[in-house]
């Protein structure tokens, strides 16, 4: 669950969904929970994800779901309660934990010393539970090691498969004499003698009922047991169409056999057989249709396999392994040579490379020693590092971004919202064209009419497939953001996914975005009088409590203790002013010198000069007189060049919005290409140079990585922040790069263009289907010598159909990377890890 301010964010698992109408009315009854300003429910992962008011009532939210027909899915957890010794103690951790949002129910045993908890899946981290305990002041740890919510989730889908897999089986074993027996007596004039001589036609429909009854009430009793109370509902789906066509088919079958007199002369035949292969398709089509979904979250799957399960604990002078869920901060844990990074945490004692590919994308391991900082996830080299947990559970950066992946997984785009309204009205529309196509086959068909009529109606319910159209949209997501959190790209809104692929103009940040944001000083030319020494450690002094990289480069060109500075005042986008050993010290751009009167022109042009060949250019005043001219040079990233080239043969404008001065900058993007370049911009210049380029070129993509670049961030259509840069940036963007690597961008667009062309392929496919197929199954072709389909038939390609979808999708987890690698300019995987266990 994700709170802000007095808002709340909660996800719940949905069980029952079939098809996108199932989805459209549990959204509908969320909806109208009061308290509840948007809700949205994802058909391919059974997922809803609701927004509204802080204190919104989860309980009540359970009870809408139970009362539409698809109720939120539960799981229970048993937790060891550490420091119970009375009934008041049970008490209170009761309370504690039944507190948490999302708990159903919570009961303790003192003499267990235990606690079972049951609650609402996917509104409840086991995190929350052991927190709540805690603060009650009873220390919780989960019981032995169960799995957690998404491992269970998964063996409960595996479970599902198995189960659909053996009814497919024993549906077609039972389906298989029927087929034969009817089928191939039409198709064999032989067999249809043979069996009449040797079995007997009425004794074969008795056979025929026997073998159906049971694939109707066996096998196929799901599409009764959950078809017909949506139908009694007013709210048919997918299983009320299957529940119509194939009692329609069994119900005048069972007639035609034991009261054949009851029906009009020359018409009593016998439809067995497209009521049992209607079954058994579907089924198989279910079946290849859970396989398919299971394919779909195997981004999440590599995410969460990258969990340590426990952790070596040291404890005086001893170790012992721990459960991860069981550490809190503070924890001085060790990490032996080849292990994963248990939790986030700072290096102790040692020295060691980490493999941290798989959160960064970076290929070579990264060089750890006392101080430096640890990620969740990342695998120690072949030294021993100590190191105290700084963040655990669900506060590590692996976890964040599991969770980011996500909600983003489960959002719906914007085009979403023509779906619904059509699926909201399919079903009730599929079964008045079925009764419209009864009447009409009766009343005009040929004789015997009433035959026809009833395999026109069955045809009709039957190839309708709703599934297809509500799996279109979701399972595009759920692949192509998961595809593209192993390229080191993270959807942070679900809906950046379809305006990134709408951007028509790319504005980029200049430092630690375009360059390594790692400048060096590289000259320092002081006025006659003043020289290097002298001056050096009072601008060093100045810039020392800056952040900035241009800052931080100067502090690191001097040697030796630095002097005390006194009322430091930063000044954006000029510089800043301090008080250094008793004289006032003014570091900044030239605009800060002409501001203050301070006369740099001795130096202009050499400036100008340095300006041209990139470096970007500061002055140095000291008690109000020109004192020195400094150059910092920050390298350009390696892949910038890359990346650029690569974002203008996707037909993109590319700009640069940087604070420096404009031959610098213009120097820099001569060197890497850039169409458009606006210089000297203040962090409120950048603002009006998005909405300026966004009034020229139309929807803005911009990429930045620091505080400066918050604001420009949250202005253009998408923000994406680099993940190298600071928390306040990633905050405020759509999508964040987790490398640091500009490239990612061009990944972005990539898997943005590749998911929404995904997309459009399968609603194409979903409506194109249905428009056609089902006046095909009415009969409309048959008044001009086309064919009338068999129920058989149309079963086929309902079940076809939202498998095709399905594989569809699934081809995005084969997306390349939107950049030549062979041809850029500096290694870039991008994938780690995560594509590696995609691929295996």
């Amino acid at each position: 669950m994700h709170a802000k301010s007095n808002e709340t964010e909660l996800s719940l698992e949905v069980t029952g969904l079939n098809c996108a109408g199932c989805a459209g009315r549990a959204e509908r009854a969320l909806a109208g929970v009061e308290g509840v300003t948007e809700a949205s429910v994802n058909l391919a992962n059974s997922a809803a994800v609701v927004s509204g008011q802080a204190d919104l009532d989860v309980m009540a939210l359970r009870d809408a779901l139970a009362q539409a027909g698809y109720p939120a899915g539960e799981r229970e957890v048993d937790l060891d309660i550490d420091h119970l010794t009375c009934a008041s103690c049970v008490g209170r951790v009761e309370r504690a934990l039944s507190a948490v949002t999302g708990v159903v129910s919570a009961e303790v045993n003192l003499a267990q010393e235990q606690a079972h908890v049951r609650y609402l899946s996917g509104a409840v981290r086991i995190e929350d539970l052991l927190k709540a305990s805690d603060s009650a002041g009873y220390p919780a740890h989960r019981r032995g090691s169960a799995e957690d919510d998404t491992a269970a989730r998964e063996a409960e889908k595996a479970d599902e498969i198995t189960a659909l897999g053996r009814l497919v089986l024993l549906a077609a074993v039972l389906t298989l004499p029927v087929f034969v027996i009817e089928m191939g007596g039409h198709m064999i004039p032989a067999l249809h003698h043979w069996v009449a001589r040797t079995i007997g036609t009425d004794n074969s429909h008795i056979l025929q009922f026997v073998l159906t009854t049971l694939v109707l009430f066996g096998p196929g009793m799901r599409f009764y047991r959950l078809g017909l109370p949506a139908l009694l509902r007013g709210a048919p789906d997918m299983n009320a169409l299957v529940a119509l066509g194939t009692a329609a088919a069994y119900g005048f079958s069972v007639v035609s056999t034991f009261a054949p007199g009851l029906l009009p002369a020359g018409t009593a035949n016998v439809y067995y057989e497209a009521a049992a292969v209607i079954v058994t398709l579907i089924l198989l089509g279910r079946w290849l249709e859970a396989r398919a979904k299971g394919r779909t979250g195997a981004a999440i799957k590599a995410l969460v396999g990258l969990q340590s399960k426990v952790a070596l604990v040291v404890t005086g002078t001893s170790a012992e392994e721990r459960a991860v869920s069981d550490l809190k901060e503070g924890d001085h844990l060790r990490a032996r040579p080849g292990e994963r990074i248990a939790v986030d945490g700072v290096v102790l004692s040692g020295q060691s490379f980490v493999d941290e590919s798989m959160i960064s994308g970076e290929p070579v391991p990264v060089e750890k020693s006392e101080g430096a900082e640890l990620s969740a996830g990342t695998i120690n080299g072949s030294a021993v590092l100590d190191y105290r947990a700084t963040h655990v559970g669900a506060d590590t950066l692996l976890a964040q971004i599991i969770r980011m992946v996500e909600q983003a997984q489960g959002a719906k785009l914007p085009v979403q919202a023509l779906v619904d309204r059509i699926t909201l009205w399919f079903v009730p529309a599929v079964i008045v064209t079925a009764l419209l196509t009864f009447v009409v086959w009766l009343l005009a068909g040929p004789a015997p009419a009433l035959p026809f009529a009833i395999v026109a109606a069955v045809s009709v319910l039957i190839i309708a497939c709703p599934c297809a159209m509500g799996l279109a949209t979701p399972t595009s997501i759920m692949v192509g953001i998961g595809r593209a959190a192993q390229m080191g790209v993270l959807f942070r809104k679900g809906d950046a996914l379809q305006r990134l692929q709408e951007a028509r103009v790319v504005a980029l940040d200049k430092t630690g975005t375009l360059t390594e944001g790692r400048p060096s000083l590289t000259l320092m030319r002081c006025v006659d009088g003043r020289d290097r020494a002298e001056v050096l450690p009072l601008v060093a002094a100045a810039e020392a409590q800056s952040e900035h990289p241009i800052a931080r480069a100067i502090v690191a060109a001097v040697e030796g203790e630095l002097p005390e500075a006194e009322s430091v005042e930063a000044i954006p986008g000029f510089g800043l002013r301090a008080k250094v050993a008793g004289q006032d010290v003014l570091v900044g751009a030239k605009r800060l010198m002409e501001r203050e009167g301070i006369d740099v022109s001795p130096f202009l042009e050499e400036a100008e000069t340095l300006a041209g060949r990139g470096a970007t250019v500061l002055y140095a005043a000291i008690d109000g007189a020109s004192a020195a001219l400094i150059a910092v040079t920050d390298p350009v990233k390696a892949g910038s060049r890359a990346a650029v080239a690569a974002m203008q043969a996707q037909g993109l404008k590319v700009a640069m919005l940087t604070g420096d001065g404009q031959a610098t900058a213009k120097a820099i993007a001569a060197d890497l290409g850039i169409d458009i370049v606006e210089a000297n911009c203040l962090p409120a210049d950048k603002v009006q140079a998005i909405q300026r380029l966004q009034g020229e070129h139309g929807t803005l993509a911009f990429v930045g990585d620091g505080i400066n670049d918050a604001p420009a961030l949250a202005a253009a259509d998408v923000g994406l922040a680099i993940g190298t840069g600071t928390d306040v940036a990633i905050e405020a963007a759509d999508v964040v790069l987790v490398s640091g690597d500009l490239r990612g961008v061009v990944n972005a667009f990539t898997v943005s263009r590749a998911t929404l062309r995904n997309i459009r392929q399968n609603l194409g496919w979903a409506f194109g289907y249905n428009i056609l197929l089902v006046p095909v199954a009415a009969g409309v072709l048959v008044p001009f010598g086309g064919p009338l389909l068999s129920p058989g038939l149309a079963a086929g390609a309902m079940a076809l159909s939202s498998v095709f979808v399905l594989s569809n999708a699934l081809r995005l987890r084969r997306l390349k990377s939107g950049i030549d690698e062979q041809k850029s300019d500096g290694a870039f995987t991008g994938s780690g890890e995560l594509e590696r266990k995609a691929r295996a």
